[in-house]
Order: C-alpha cells, then sequence, then structure tokens
C-alpha cells in the first residue's frame, strides 16, 4: 500500500478521514507545516501540486531554503537481541557498530527504487 504521492522533488503524505469524507495530507520532509486536502483522488493530487508549488514561490520569496537540513545522525531504537547480533556481527566483520548500521540503511536505500 502506498500512503505518499510525489511531485518533483517533495513527498506528501496521504490520508482519508471517512467522517468527512476527505482525503488530506502535508509535505513531508520541510521545516514547515504545509497541508493540502481534496474531496476526490484528483482534487487530492492538484491540491498537492499547488501547495509544492506555493511553498516553492515563497521560500524563494523569503530566501529561506525549502528543504529540511538532515545532520546525518539520529537515534534507533530496536530490541535488545537484534542490537546484540548487530554489534556481535560488526565485531566479527571489524567494524563499528555504527558502520555496520550505516551499511545495512545504505543497502535498503539503494535496493529500493523510489527516486528521492
Amino acid at each position: 500500500m502506498k500512503d505518499f504521492i510525489q511531485y518533483k522533488d517533495y513527498i506528501g503524505s496521504v490520508h482519508f478521514n471517512a467522517d468527512d469524507e476527505v482525503f488530506f495530507g502535508k509535505i513531508e520532509g520541510i521545516e514547515d507545516l504545509v497541508s493540502f486536502e481534496g474531496s476526490s483522488v484528483d482534487e487530492l493530487k492538484k491540491a498537492f501540486i499547488d501547495s509544492v508549488e506555493d511553498y516553492i514561490v515563497l521560500c524563494k520569496e523569503i530566501g529561506k531554503k525549502n528543504e529540511k537540513s538532515y545532520k546525518g545522525s539520529f537515534n534507533v531504537r530496536i530490541a535488545p537481541e537484534i542490537h546484540k547480533k548487530a554489534k556481535r556481527l560488526a565485531i566479527m566483520k571489524g567494524i563499528s557498530l555504527n558502520q555496520f548500521i550505516q551499511k545495512a540503511v545504505e543497502e535498503e536505500v539503494n535496493r529500493e527504487s523510489i527516486h528521492i
């Protein structure tokens, strides 16, 4: 199941509110909250595209970077047994746990066909 849409380099989350019978979402991966909605899939897609275009223009006008910046570090919480196995495998490979996790994430990202 795909709960996102893409336009240019932007990803939008997609949700459905059954009470209001409306699709809605927000632009992901930016510092600001930009949402969009529509009562049909076509309306949702158009609202997303319009929101992205408006956001790009606004950022350009005020001289703001239109992407979220990433530091390259984050916390990962996993089951203790997986942590133990990962650490042991890293030792056996002669690399740090950080290098082991980085390699695993890189392999998964490279395996996916999504072009971000």
